[in-house]
């Protein structure tokens, strides 16, 4: 029997009016009226008509001892509502019982005035403060760019003959110096170079500093530094390329009283002369200063964004700045040119490429029916809909950008959402983590990926996209079925699933209260307040069986089964496809996207980039849509988004200049050095794999790639280590894609899913994507520890 059926079925059978009297009669007049007329207890309503039907009046003997009133005259079952019962607790108040209840109120009024004064006091307080703080870093960011150039590199041309010492002159009078020295010419990698054993009896070039004395100062001997050596190229010094290598110099005099100059000096064992490039900067940023700035820096982004103290790109647009200020104040602020340089156009195009063609195709009301097919498919059943939207989102992630995955998907499963009046911020959470654990898969699938296979030393490393593919896929099933247990544990009470709790269950849950207030309403005195107590109570007891019934199938269910079909077809008729031509003319430029997108799988087709296909795309779009105003379109980009990327880009290349991101590198190579030689690759995957992983949750991943496949590719050319590349690439490719679910800006997917949302109307802060992801990043990156410790440490798969 269905629920709706169990509310409005008559429950004659409950009462019997034998044993009514009119001491329980009276008190079935005085409960509520939505007690009262219930079916349940029509028992006392026809034993109420027939003994009372004719008579004028009656007397009766109230509860809890009222003045004795009249009933009225009973005609028919509707008069009842003027039954004078429940104007006896007017005639019983007396005026002290009343003023009592006022002067409470009153109280109680006033309580909330001063807790909404205080509150108000607080809030402008703190918006006070909050003004103050953003007001400082304004000014002090504007004074530092009036009083600081900007950072001028010159580079010097010059070249050594053979048995040449060729010294530059710096003119500087003090007791040490630190040189940061920056020379280009034909020169060996440092990755290449660090594979040599020795550098005995190859062709280099040797480096330092030296401090000499002045001509009046005899009897002192020169002072030098530690010697840098570079090695060249073989037989490729003439018409080459060039390599840029950097390295800092350091001199401290031991006699500071001495007069002198320092110098540049360089020589060359080669045959023939070699030419170079020079630039250099004095007293070069401290390692160990830098660190800590960047570190209070990104503390700041992080607290600003956090606890929503300002809008996430305001945060961003100001402490990027910041960073340019104290850049500035150690002699590093960027030029224009360059500051331009440090934006990742090719994201920041796809992106806005991707977002023309989502706006042009929501026009024709394709996410609008994708949402009522997945609801038809699904069945109305909650995990059923939310795997469905999540497994499409994973596989549609493997093969296109999850930045492009996420912009097609998110307009879905709002509208899903929506009518299925489900939240869809959890939704929508699980979604975006699914995006990410989808464009680990494969190589063009997340841009962590991209920037990692496109290295040459990855390739030379014979890594491709078909093993790329097959080593990172099988590890990644695993890592979706973790995930979908915990998505299932966190959400294992699926009512914050939804926005409000279902018509049904509402409207029973204010039945069991109003049945139950009346039970209880009634005292222990008598046998008639026992007769009545015993029918509510049987009452209560069945809509209590029916809640807990709508309550199971609400746990499976977005909507109840009864309903479904009706649902659906109100669906169906309002959320149709609205402009036929206009979807074909969007398939066919999503079509191409697509189709390119593919291709870049094959090197003879991979000239044009995945920015760059977006945008033909959207052009083509535009074209075949024929739009005299693009205004419409062109308000549905999120400006906001593109701009929080913008700056976020500015601030981690600021971090890394500080030498942040080198720091963490350098630290994770240190202590790989320091294990002993048969656990090296286990603690080498697991240390790559959980700095790159929890680095990435809060550094946005692409800079931290960056900087990491650099670290990689130099652990993994190392001969001292002695460690195969394959394992340590995989490592960091779990690492930077997987923790990027860690946090909300931890990868591109994550901000972009909130920005379409937002623009929808629901926002999800910081913390509310923490509380889900960070858990669930913990759980991706110990699988992907057994998993490759496994493949690479017991059966040594590479």
């Amino acid at each position: 029997m269905n629920g709706s059926s169990e509310i409005s079925k008559s429950q004659y059978s409950l009462v019997s009016s034998g044993d009514l009297t009119a001491g329980a009669v009276q008190l079935w007049l005085g409960l509520p009226e939505e007690v009262k007329y219930d079916p349940a207890l029509a028992a006392f309503r026809r034993y109420y008509e027939s003994e009372y039907e004719n008579v004028e009046e009656i007397t009766l003997k109230p509860r809890n001892s009222l003045p004795r009133l009249r009933l009225p005259t009973v005609k028919s079952a509707p008069h009842l509502n003027n039954n004078v019962l429940p104007n006896l607790k007017d005639e019983a108040t007396n005026g002290f019982k009343i003023s009592a209840c006022e002067e409470k109120n009153q109280e109680k009024i006033q309580e909330e005035e001063t807790n909404m004064r205080k509150t108000s006091t607080s809030a402008y307080v703190k918006h006070l403060i909050k003004i103050s703080i953003l007001l400082a870093c304004w000014m002090f960011f504007t004074i530092v760019f009036m009083m600081y150039n900007e950072k001028v590199e010159v580079f010097m041309s010059s070249s050594v003959a053979p048995g040449e010492v060729k010294s530059y002159i710096i003119d500087l009078k003090e007791d040490k110096l630190s040189l940061s020295l920056s020379l280009s010419g034909p020169f060996l990698s440092e990755q290449w170079q660090a594979k040599l054993n020795s550098t005995e009896g190859v062709k280099k070039m040797e480096v330092w500093l030296e401090r000499r004395p002045d001509d009046d100062s005899r009897g002192v001997s020169v002072e030098i530094s530690k010697t840098w050596e570079i090695v060249l190229l073989e037989n490729e010094t003439d018409f080459c390329e060039g390599e840029l290598r950097s390295n800092v110099l350091e001199l401290k005099t031991l006699n500071a009283t001495n007069n002198g100059s320092y110098a540049v000096a360089i020589r060359t064992n080669a045959n023939e002369t070699i030419p170079f490039q020079m630039s250099y900067k004095i007293e070069p940023l401290d390692q160990t200063s830098g660190v800590i700035y960047a570190s209070i820096l990104l503390l700041g982004l992080y607290v600003l964004i956090i606890f929503e103290i300002i809008n996430r790109t305001m945060a961003a647009v100001i402490l990027s700045t910041t960073a340019m200020a104290v850049l500035s104040l150690l002699g590093e602020r960027p030029s224009l040119p360059e500051l331009i340089s440090w934006l990742d156009m090719e994201t920041l195009l796809l992106l806005f490429s991707m977002m023309l063609l989502v706006a042009i195709m929501a026009e024709t009301g394709l996410f609008d029916y994708l949402a009522v097919y997945t609801f038809e498919v699904t069945r109305g059943k909650i995990w059923p809909l939310i795997s469905v939207l999540c497994g499409i989102t994973a596989m549609l992630s493997t093969f296109l950008d999850n930045v492009t995955t996420v912009l097609l998907m998110t307009p879905v499963t709002i509208r899903l959402c929506e009518v299925m009046d489900m939240d869809p911020i959890p939704v929508l959470m699980s979604m975006v983590i699914y995006s990410n654990i989808g464009g680990t898969a494969t190589p063009v699938g997340d841009p962590p990926n991209v920037i990692i296979a496109s290295n040459k030393a990855v390739s030379q490393a014979g890594i491709n996209f078909t093993n790329f593919t097959l080593h990172m896929a099988l590890g990644i099933v695993f890592v979706c079925l973790q995930t979908y247990v915990q998505l299932r544990f966190i959400y294992r009470d699926t009512n914050r699933l939804r926005l409000n709790e279902p018509r049904e269950i509402q409207d029973l849950r204010q039945q069991i209260s109003i049945w139950r207030r009346a039970a209880d309403s009634l005292p222990h005195l008598s046998r008639d307040e026992q007769v009545v107590r015993e029918r509510l109570d049987k009452k209560i007891r069945k809509l209590t069986s029916q809640l807990d019934l709508f309550v199971r199938e609400s746990k499976k269910r977005a909507c109840p089964k009864t309903t479904f079909r009706s649902t659906l077809a109100e669906m169906k008729e309002k959320y149709k496809i609205r402009n036929k031509p206009l979807l074909a003319k969007s398939s066919v430029a999503i079509g191409f996207v697509v189709l390119v997108f593919f291709l870049h799988s094959i090197p003879e087709f991979n000239r044009v980039s995945l920015g760059w296909t977006a945008l033909l795309g959207a052009i083509l779009l535009l074209i075949l849509a024929d739009r005299e105003d693009l205004e419409p379109v062109l308000h549905r980009v999120e400006w906001s988004t593109l701009l929080f990327f913008a700056a976020l880009f500015v601030f981690m290349e600021a971090l890394s200049k500080l030498g942040l991101i080198v720091f963490i590198g350098g630290l994770t190579e240190s202590i790989i050095l320091k294990v002993d030689e048969s656990a090296r690759l286990a603690v080498a995957i697991l240390l790559i794999l959980w700095v790159s992983g929890l680095t990435s949750a809060f550094v946005d991943n692409i800079p931290l790639t960056t900087m990491m496949i650099r670290v990689v590719t130099s652990l993994g050319s190392n001969p001292n280590l002695n460690l195969p590349m394959q394992p340590l690439i995989w490592a960091l490719c779990y690492g930077a894609c997987l923790g990027g679910n860690g946090t909300l800006i931890g990868a591109s997917a994550n901000v972009v899913c909130a920005g379409v949302a937002e623009q929808h109307g629901y926002k999800f802060t910081f913390m509310n994507f923490f509380k889900i992801g960070f858990p669930i990043m913990i759980g991706h990156l110990v699988v992907a520890s057994l998993y490759l410790i496994i493949c690479h440490c017991v059966f040594a798969w590479h």
